[in-house]
């Protein structure tokens, strides 16, 4: 399975590390292209299109069945094919900063629960994490790796069980940048967009990749 993307202008394949944009269910790769205004400068990004077409011009990384409560196996899929595209698209060793929203959200930390060793500071918007222990959950424990979870006060979309399972789980597996937006719903404000920058700007400095 190929994914398609858009990618910055200043696109190298042989970039260390890129931002990775992965947008929510019924959307696709063009949605989350302003968030490149949150990136270090000079960042390059690639915007992915999840591959399963669920309305003429909206696409979903996995098939909702129950709210909240992805199948394994399709979850699996859709890792897989994140990490299909980083292979093809990037160099050995390059690492990835996955930038979600909602569905898109729950991709980037299962990217993370997969194979931290390439995800640096993934950024959650409005998302939410699959249930059950994942295969690096383990080494999260341990590792504890920077993370950004923003979502709004008013967030309506996501299930409850999912935003508490969240909740639980982001803090005992993570080094916890917790945002909440009072009057915000199913989106991102600009003040969200002022912190994912502040955090990406932060991590990468600690990192050494920023000076």
């Amino acid at each position: 399975m190929t994914l398609h993307a858009i990618v910055s202008e200043n696109w190298a394949e042989q970039a260390d590390i890129v931002a990775v944009f992965l947008h929510g269910y019924g959307s696709n790769e063009q949605d989350l292209t302003a968030l490149a205004s949150a990136l270090p400068e000079g960042m390059p990004w690639a915007s992915l299109r999840a591959p399963i077409e669920v309305m003429p011009g909206g696409h979903a990384w996995f098939r909702i069945v129950t709210p909240g409560r992805p199948e394994q196996q399709a979850l699996d899929a859709a890792t897989d094919a994140i990490l299909a595209w980083a292979d093809a698209a990037l160099p050995s060793g390059a690492r990835i900063v996955p930038i979600g929203l909602s569905q898109g959200g729950l991709m980037a930390t299962q990217l993370l629960r997969t194979v931290p060793d390439r995800v640096l500071a993934p950024v959650v918007l409005g998302g939410f994490v699959a249930a059950g222990e994942q295969k690096a959950d383990a080494v999260l424990r341990e590792t504890r790796p920077a993370m950004f979870l923003g979502r709004g006060t008013e967030d309506r979309v996501i299930h409850p069980d999912a935003v508490a399972r969240t909740d639980v789980w982001a803090p005992a597996h993570t080094s916890l940048s917790d945002r909440r937006y009072p009057g915000l719903g199913h989106g991102i404000s600009a003040e969200e967009l002022a912190d994912v920058r502040e955090f990406l700007a932060l991590q990468l400095r600690e990192t050494g990749i920023l000076a």
